[in-house]
């Protein structure tokens, strides 16, 4: 049987915690229409006259606050993790971890992998909740890549796994003693923040996602695809199994960009509100990320903690993501093999590169 091959994604990080290397990162991911989807000329001068000449050296600042020996820590925790998966799955795939912007980069991984005669690819975007602005544009990168190939190799893609149960049990055992050892008294669970226009465009009735206050209450038909929704269900299963109160835990949105209106409520804006509540003790933990990195680490762990204890708190404990800790290994391996026993045909051809989505 020909060689199978796993490609892990994630987002993506600089090359190095300096102002250079920062404003070639963020141009690449920035350039993207599935993130910044505004007209063209909007987005170029939006990109270089506002975002990288003020971003940039603020970014870089932070990035020398988290970096680590080896790299920055998206990028230390992933690569233990595809260590970790390959050594679990040496006798199923050739694995490689690719970053959608920057490196190690897609063509780079893909070009590894036939190079060790891979014509079988599986592709495992690292996003939990799915979003075309995350798990979308990696998967059409993806496709875009292999598809430059005479002969275009099998490929298939391991769905977003934001209520899958070896996802939340794993999540849940790397956070329960922490929760404990804080004598946390509410959990917030702070997932990354996208534009209410980027829900929208995913609700195919354009009647359910944003207009109502439950809308993300359940998953339905309309709003399947609702990365806001998704995120409801990822805390929901997590208080769970967490044994969490009702009154307990929260849901809300951090790394907002720009002035257009992102999904809320606002980190920023909640921290304040349950310190004026009389939360002194408080856990957060950030489910859209499965490796600790600059909006967990930095955002989070300090100056999210900075507002918080200015605020009136006493202790915000962050709770350290899933990294390469052996449960969430044993979750991915379970996701890859689960997504091959589902494609009970030949996997299906890669598709030819994706046209970028209307502005």
């Amino acid at each position: 049987m020909p060689l199978k091959g796993l490609l892990l994604v994630n987002l993506g990080t600089p090359d190095a915690p300096e102002t250079g290397a920062v404003r070639r990162y963020l141009r690449e991911f920035l350039s993207d229409p599935r993130v910044l989807d505004i007209h063209p000329v909007g987005r170029s001068l939006l990109l270089n006259f506002i975002i990288l000449p003020f971003r940039s050296p603020r970014s870089a600042h932070a990035y020398r606050t988290v970096w680590m020996e080896q790299g920055s820590p998206l990028l230390v925790h992933s690569r233990a993790l595809a260590a970790a998966v390959a050594g679990r799955l040496a006798d199923e795939y050739a694995v490689e971890l690719a970053m959608r912007y920057g490196n190690p980069s897609l063509p780079d991984a893909v070009a590894r992998l036939r190079a060790r005669g891979v014509t079988d690819f599986t592709v495992m975007p690292l996003y939990p909740q799915e979003a075309p602005s995350s798990s979308g544009s990696t998967l059409a990168r993806t496709y875009e890549v292999l598809g430059q190939a005479w002969d275009v190799p099998n490929v298939r893609a391991v769905p977003a796994f934001h209520s899958h149960p070896a996802f939340l049990d794993a999540f849940a055992e790397v956070a329960r003693p922490v929760i404990s050892n804080a004598r946390a008294e509410y959990v917030l669970f702070s997932f990354h923040g996208v534009p209410e226009r980027h829900v929208r465009k995913s609700d195919p009735s354009g009647k359910h996602c944003l207009a109502s206050a439950g809308c993300c209450d359940a998953l339905t038909d309309a709003n399947r695809h609702c990365y806001r929704a998704q995120c409801y269900s990822t805390a929901r299963g997590l208080a769970a199994r967490l044994g969490l109160p009702a009154d307990g835990w929260s849901v809300s949105f951090q790394s907002r960009l720009g002035r257009t209106p992102w999904v809320s409520p606002y980190t920023d804006l909640v921290l304040p509100e349950l310190a004026a509540r009389g939360i002194k003790r408080l856990a957060v933990m950030c489910p859209a990320f499965v490796a600790d990195c600059l909006e967990t680490v930095e955002e989070v762990g300090v100056r999210e903690k900075e507002r918080f204890l200015a605020s009136g708190g006493e202790s915000l404990t962050l709770v350290p993501s899933l990294n390469a800790h052996p449960v969430w290994v044993d979750a991915v391996v379970r996701l890859v093999r689960e997504s091959a026993a589902a494609t009970s045909s030949p996997a299906v051809a890669a598709a030819p590169p994706v046209p970028a989505p209307p502005a």
